[in-house]
Parts: structure tokens; C-alpha cells; sequence
């Protein structure tokens, strides 16, 4: 129970943190210099210059819908994160928008907004939420089509920059690119085990009772392979599998939850090819 209880405050503290950060390399080196971020925010970014309305409360709303697929398909969980990381974070927004802004070196706020941004990011998704719904898109492609989170939210990053250099000039563009490769680098750094796949190695004992815990809770089958231990000569069970980034942290929550004993290790997988069995939750 106290194990649980850490974890939580962990977990409400990565939360509370990363939008933090995030909100702040916003606020005081990417909103006042143009440079967008990328999905839902960059998005309302673009809008903000338009309309008379706070970019916390137009994120915000732009995020509802991917919020409500969370709640149907994803789980309560990944919801209630999400939702208190989001909310969170448009507050934060409107609270440093009253601060002056640190730089308008256009480099200087690139890189610097990029590593806040990236931090903030990934502290958020470590503490198992997001900011921004092109993350729940990507799941829910992911889970139709096994086409990669990561791909798609480039994909829809890609136009989102298209559409800011033709409105603000091909230089805010190169810059905002230039920012999400750097955000990109820095949550990587910082989020470990949250790459667009991961390869699943899981040595037990209780091999049946674990991959049945895997399908039911992500849709996956898992491949078997026999062992046996060096020096006790006990019979193990090896299960591989590939799940997505934003699926590490709540396998790490089934493993820790089940009374089963298990050695695990998580490796990067940089392409996957043919298909893969994946089944919807229910």
C-alpha cells in the first residue's frame, strides 16, 4: 500500500512539474517570438494570433475531444492524468503570460524553449499523462492501422508547420522545426522507455498468467519461449512483445500490481517489420 501511495505522489509530482516547465518555455521564450510547438498547441498557438481568446482556455478546448476518446478506449486512468496535466498546464499558461519574456533571440529562445519544453513534456508522460491530444491520436492509429504514435504525430506536426510559414514566414517555420527536433531529443532523454516501440522481455514463472494480463489490458498476444535458470534449474518462461511509448508506464503498473515474480527488460526497437497480432482492450 505505501508502495502504491509513493508511486501516486510520483506520479502527481512528474505531472505537476512537467506542466510546469512546459507552461514556462511557452510562455517566456516561445509564444512571444513565434516559434510553434507542434500538435494541439501548436494549433492554438496559430488561433491565438487571431482571436481574442487565452491560449490556456483555447488549448483546452481543442483538447476535449481527444479527451473524450481517452475516456471511451483508453481507460480512467490515462484520463484523470491527462486531464489534471491539461488543465494544469492551460492555468500555468495564463499565469507566466503576466511575466515579461526572458529573450527575443530567436536562437536563444529556440533552444532554450526546446529543452524546457522537452523536459516538461517528458516528466508528463513519465508521470503517465500527456499534454496534448495529437498523443491520443497517435494511440488510437497505433491501435487501428500498427502505424507508429511517433509517425503520426509527425505527420500532423508536418502541416501544422506548413501552415505557420506561410502565415508567419518560412523563417518561424525553420525555427519551430528546428525547436521540435530539439524538444524531441530532450524527451527521449528524459522519459526513458517512452520511444515509439519497445521490445518487451519478461522472465517467470508465471508466463500464462502475465501474457493473459497483456491481452486483456492492451490487445496484445506475446511470443513464448522456454528456459531454465542457470543454477536453481527451475523452468522459466520468456515472453516477448512490442508495445507502444505511451504504453510503458501502465505495463509497468500491471506488473507491479500482479503477485507474480518477473525480470524484466525494456529495449528500443527502431522499425518493425510484417504484422503483429493486436486485438482492441475490451
Amino acid at each position: 500500500m505505501k508502495k502504491i501511495g509513493r508511486e501516486q505522489f510520483f506520479s502527481v509530482f512528474q505531472l505537476t512539474a512537467g506542466s510546469l516547465l512546459a507552461a514556462f518555455a511557452l510562455e517566456e521564450f516561445l509564444v512571444p517570438n513565434n516559434i510553434f510547438d507542434g500538435g494541439v498547441v501548436g494549433v492554438s498557438m496559430i488561433l491565438h494570433n487571431f482571436l481574442p481568446v487565452p491560449l490556456g482556455l483555447l488549448t483546452v478546448i481543442i483538447n476535449i475531444p481527444f479527451l473524450i476518446y481517452a475516456m471511451l478506449h483508453i481507460g480512467k486512468r490515462f484520463l484523470a492524468k491527462a486531464t489534471f496535466a491539461m488543465v494544469l498546464f492551460s492555468v500555468l499558461l495564463e499565469v507566466f503570460k503576466t511575466l515579461p519574456e526572458i529573450t527575443d533571440d530567436l536562437l536563444l529562445a529556440t533552444v532554450f524553449g526546446g529543452v524546457l519544453l522537452g523536459a516538461g513534456v517528458g516528466m508528463v508522460l513519465r508521470g503517465g499523462g500527456c499534454l496534448d491530444g495529437t498523443e491520443i491520436v497517435g494511440i488510437f492509429v497505433n491501435r487501428k492501422f500498427s502505424f507508429s504514435v511517433g509517425k503520426t504525430v509527425l505527420l500532423i506536426n508536418i502541416v501544422i508547420y506548413a501552415i505557420a510559414g506561410a502565415l508567419f514566414g518560412l523563417d518561424k517555420a525553420l525555427y519551430s522545426v528546428l525547436m521540435y527536433f530539439i524538444t524531441s531529443r530532450i524527451i527521449d532523454l528524459v522519459q526513458t522507455g517512452m520511444d515509439q516501440a519497445k521490445a518487451l522481455q519478461v522472465i517467470t514463472e508465471d508466463g500464462e498468467k502475465i501474457a493473459d494480463a497483456i491481452y486483456e489490458n492492451f490487445g496484445r498476444t506475446v511470443t513464448f519461449i522456454r528456459g531454465e535458470g542457470l543454477i536453481s534449474g527451475t523452468k522459466k518462461d520468456i515472453l516477448y512483445c512490442v508495445i507502444t511509448r505511451a504504453e510503458i508506464y501502465d505495463f509497468r503498473k500491471l506488473i507491479h500490481s500482479m503477485d507474480v515474480s518477473a525480470f524484466i527488460t525494456v529495449t528500443d526497437v527502431s522499425e518493425i517489420i510484417g504484422n503483429h497480432v493486436k486485438s482492441p482492450k475490451h
